[in-house]
């Protein structure tokens, strides 16, 4: 799975990780993740992170 980095801060998302503590679980494709979910350092949006 691809991992994904927020422009805003530099946060990388990675899915063998997820976002467990914002209920988003480990091995949750980015693609995946719900719309109103945000950047858990820094709050930028889903539209705020690239491919990495």
């Amino acid at each position: 799975m691809k991992k994904y980095k927020c422009l805003v801060c530099g946060y990388e998302y990675d899915p063998e990780v997820g976002d467990p503590a914002n209920g988003v679980a480990a091995g949750t494709a980015f693609e995946d993740i719900p719309d109103d979910w945000t950047c858990p350092v820094c709050g930028a949006g889903k539209d705020e992170f690239e491919e990495v």
